[in-house]
């Protein structure tokens, strides 16, 4: 039994911090990044679909990104979905393929993109919270003795701990990338 819980703790808490890892990457950092674009839906005849299912989206220059599409006809619709994405992003459209040149993060921007990410990371902190929550739920339902149990709350805190330090250290590391110019 207590194997089983401290295992679904790791397990759930681990999957937690790779979510965090990749929602770090979608924040830009002046650097061209593919990633920058998931969350990008376009209007594909009639039903919103993800850009990177419509094209292949590659890192020509270090600020650029080039986007070619399988459909030269979702042309406009991509790049209406990029400018209304919200990203900061100035497409270009040659008839052919989708340029776009990354500008480089203002102060303010950096510093609003470090407000995003010290919220997602709260986000990260508070799932741990919550399955720590729920296995301590556990633990007080499960019939074993006293001192038991409390050796199996102690475990679960323990895994609290460091998976905070992970979050805080992803943190401290996307903070440098955002300051770095």
């Amino acid at each position: 039994m207590d194997f089983d819980i401290k295992n679904e703790v790791k397990q759930k808490m681990e999957k937690s911090v790779e979510n965090l890892e990749k929602r770090f990457t979608t924040v830009r950092t002046g650097r061209a990044n593919p990633s920058s674009l998931d969350g990008v839906m376009v209007d594909y005849y009639g039903s919103l679909t993800p850009l990177k299912q419509l094209g292949t989206i590659s890192v020509p220059e270090g600020n650029q990104l080039l986007i070619k599409p399988f459909d030269k006809g979702s042309l406009a619709g991509m790049e209406k979905a990029i400018v209304a994405s919200n990203l900061g992003y100035n497409p270009t459209n040659d008839g052919e393929t989708i340029r776009i040149i990354i500008p480089p993060l203002t102060e303010e921007r950096r510093k609003e993109l470090i407000k995003q990410v010290k919220g997602i990371s709260e986000e990260a902190k508070v799932s741990i919270r919550n399955i720590r929550h729920d296995a301590m739920e556990k633990i007080e339902k499960s019939e074993v003795s006293e001192d038991i149990s409390k050796g199996m709350e102690k475990e679960v805190q323990d895994l609290v701990n460091q998976y905070n330090k992970k979050i805080e250290d992803l943190l401290k590391e996307k903070e440098k990338e955002l300051l770095t110019v």
